[in-house]
């Protein structure tokens, strides 16, 4: 039995056990979620999908979008070289701790913005790009607008809270804007290449700074299918996780937001992909891509601050699924 069918296995024993059931049957399993079909993005199931919360380092989503319309553009490739500033170097949190003075390729950052969740390669793209991170930002704005999503107002490109940590003057989204720009990166760019990777070295070959990566979203490799996308955590954000999985020849994107913590957000989004792949509707072309739908604006809920379990920097580690003792 290869690795990853022990992890799901084990996963499915979890999910099975009474301390879980009851978990996951609590009232603030989480603040909001929603399954779709990434082919049709019909929605399988939502609750609270347009409640207003931060998505912390959910965010660098877009940030990845942004870079990746600028190369699509022929404006940058992969192989620019991105300089590092004093401000950049500066920018705290979870990072690959660069030194100003050093630059790395546009892929280089990309692999460390979405396996490490590096804020100082979110804000150094940034500032490579569009020459400060609030022009950044702009171009963002103006991203999410075009792709339907009426309820996100970006404000970081790595998405720490603000410096007066008010929820209300950071980033903000929703899960169901969060499945749209999901579906958006499968259907449209190579996002799949960076957030599959489970581990990487940053400064690879270099004998000083090498730092071995490890991507933070720990259902891969543990749950059948899971190859993405990204994972989030700031103390007003809750934990937070944008995933996708494929199944015979079948993908689905399920989006949580808000959870108490990392272990309740990361059971929860096992049993969501399980019930997606349950109750997806027939295809007579599984793999087929359909229009983006249009989003209907509804009135935006704005949620409370979640008090974590444990506080950390950014992304927290995440409990490793093991098959019960006996």
């Amino acid at each position: 039995m290869n690795f990853m069918r022990r992890g799901f296995v084990a996963i499915v024993l979890l999910l099975t056990t009474g301390l879980t059931q009851a978990i996951l049957a609590a009232d603030d399993v989480y603040k909001g979620a929603i399954i779709i079909d990434a082919a049709s993005g019909q929605v399988i199931f939502e609750d609270n999908a347009d409640i207003v919360s931060p998505p912390a380092s959910i965010t660098k989503l877009m940030t990845f979008l942004v870079v990746q319309d600028r190369i699509d553009s022929g404006a940058i490739t992969l192989e620019t070289q991105v300089p590092v500033s004093a401000a950049s170097s500066k920018i705290g949190g979870t990072q690959v701790w660069l030194k100003q003075g050093e630059s790395f390729t546009v892929e280089e950052m990309l692999y460390a913005l979405m396996i490490q969740s590096a804020n100082d390669c979110a804000h150094a793209l940034a500032v490579a790009i569009a020459g400060s991170p609030d022009a950044f930002v702009e171009l963002m704005n103006a991203k999410a607008k075009e792709l339907g999503m009426t309820h996100t107002t970006f404000r970081s490109p790595h998405g720490l809270p603000p410096s007066n940590r008010k929820i209300a003057d950071g980033d903000l989204t929703s899960p169901r804007d969060l499945a749209t720009i999901s579906r958006y990166l499968l259907q449209h760019t190579h996002v799949l290449d960076y957030t599959s990777v489970k581990e990487r070295a940053f400064r690879d070959g270099q004998t000083n700074g090498r730092i071995e990566m490890r991507n933070h979203n720990h259902l891969l490799g543990n749950v059948e299918g899971v190859d993405g996308l990204k994972t989030g955590f700031t103390n007003g954000a809750g934990f937070c996780l944008a995933a996708t999985a494929r199944r015979n020849g079948r993908r689905i994107i399920a989006v949580i937001m808000g959870s108490p913590s990392a272990k309740v957000r990361d059971l929860k989004m096992a049993e969501l992909l399980q019930r997606g792949f349950a109750n997806l509707p027939p295809s007579a072309s599984p793999l087929s891509v359909a229009p983006l739908p249009a989003t209907a604006p509804t009135e935006p809920t704005m949620v409370n601050p979640v008090t974590p379990a444990k506080p950390a920097a950014d992304d927290s580690p995440v409990i490793k699924f093991t098959i019960p003792k006996r």
